[in-house]
């Protein structure tokens, strides 16, 4: 999954299958358009925003056995209907609803937090049976620094901001991101 890249027109088609996905439909006549990259396995996360950047829902897995276009239709529902942060989106902001999708890369374990690259590391964070995970564009979006992101995937996590510092095993991944 290395150096992994999509089209404009996989991208858009990916964008059109999660569309397709919160508005109730099915992917019957958009299957014959498939590329060989859109069935590659990967995992993906779906993020929805409302006016402008507001998110209204987020839902995705690192299940890399599962190809790219299904897990995006799959998250995408998810996080329409099933984010428990947000109630169901209704269907007045299904017009107005901004979809992001982003196409992730494997895990790599890391020792030296000097290993995080802001804007190019997402976190997968791992103590205990706590999991918390932040993708790579969150840093940027809140202007955090890499001890700002260690902190927040952290509390994501439902630990305390400092726990990532003893006992924690950090993995980071990239994550190919577009939207509408």
């Amino acid at each position: 999954m290395k150096n992994f890249d999509l089209t404009e027109n996989e991208k858009s088609l990916l964008l059109r299958i999660a569309r397709r996905a919160i508005e109730g439909g099915d992917l019957k006549e958009l299957t014959s358009l498939l590329t060989d990259n859109l069935k590659a396995k990967s995992g993906v996360f779906v993020t929805l925003k409302t006016g402008g950047e507001q998110l209204r829902g987020c839902i995705g897995n690192f299940n890399f056995n599962t190809q790219i276009y299904q897990n995006v239709y799959d998250m995408a529902k998810e996080a329409a209907f099933n984010d428990p942060r947000f109630i169901p989106l209704n269907d007045s902001e299904l017009q107005n609803v901004k979809i992001e999708i982003s196409v992730l890369t494997p895990f790599e374990k890391i020792d030296n937090f000097d290993d995080i690259e802001i804007g190019k590391h997402g976190l997968y964070f791992i103590k205990g049976p706590y999991r918390g995970v932040l993708l790579p564009q969150v840093a940027v979006e809140h202007n955090m620094d890499k001890k700002g992101f260690l902190e927040a995937v952290s509390m994501k996590a439902g630990l305390p901001s400092d726990a990532y510092k003893t006992g924690a095993d950090i993995f980071t991944f990239s994550a190919l991101v577009f939207g509408e």
